[in-house]
């Protein structure tokens, strides 16, 4: 892919090994402006949006490909896509903070698609062999698949509101405990007991460990 002069982001995307961290307002704060302003084709604060929300964006897409060296190459992606597409990013719809963690998550998870359709490809050619393939194996994949995600929305929808809304935030936008607490302005200890609680919930409407 190549790109030249003021649509090349990559002179300012750098993983930074860490960066201070803010308030949640705060930075949600810093990061709609940085984003309305990159959209507008200012690399200066697409620079800053990057320092500001690359090591959350990298921890969020670590946690779902696990491999460091893959979660850095999407991280890059990532942000890629974020400088091409800020002109989309509608503040009366959100944060730019939980708009790019959603990019993020997308990403993170065709990724993980995108790796395990490879390797289930080559498994069935393994044990067919020359034989053709009648396609039985793809139909019971996607139908368990979606089986298994409409299983989740519905053990979701058992929690409370208060136990899903933290869980969400922590871990498909990728906050913090501190964070998760500072968003919606209760103690970190009841954060934590709202997601003990809610993830105790999943595991037995999931049939975990059973």
């Amino acid at each position: 892919m190549s790109m030249r002069g003021e649509d090349n982001p990559r002179r300012v995307l750098r993983l930074a090994p860490h960066t201070p961290s803010h308030p949640a307002s705060d930075t949600a704060a810093r990061a709609d402006d940085f984003l309305q302003r990159a959209s507008r084709g200012d690399t200066d604060a697409f620079a800053a949006l990057y320092d500001l929300l690359a090591p959350r964006v990298l921890g969020l897409v670590r946690r779902v490909l696990r491999d460091p060296a893959q979660s850095e190459e999407v991280t890059q992606e990532v942000f890629v896509e974020v400088w091409r597409t800020a002109a989309r990013f509608d503040p009366a719809k959100g944060s730019a903070v939980a708009w790019v963690c959603t990019l993020a998550h997308r990403r993170a998870v065709d990724r993980v698609r995108s790796v395990q359709a490879a390797t289930d490809r080559e498994r069935r050619a393994a044990l067919l062999g020359h034989r053709d393939g009648d396609g039985f194996d793809d139909v019971v994949e996607q139908v368990e698949a979606r089986l298994e995600r409409e299983h989740l929305r519905r053990c979701l929808d058992h929690l409370t509101d208060s136990q899903r809304e933290s869980i969400t935030l922590a871990y498909y936008r990728g906050y913090t405990y501190r964070e998760v607490a500072e968003y919606l302005k209760v103690p970190a200890g009841t954060v934590k007991t709202r997601m003990r609680d809610g993830l105790i919930r999943l595991r037995d409407c999931l049939g975990v460990g059973r």
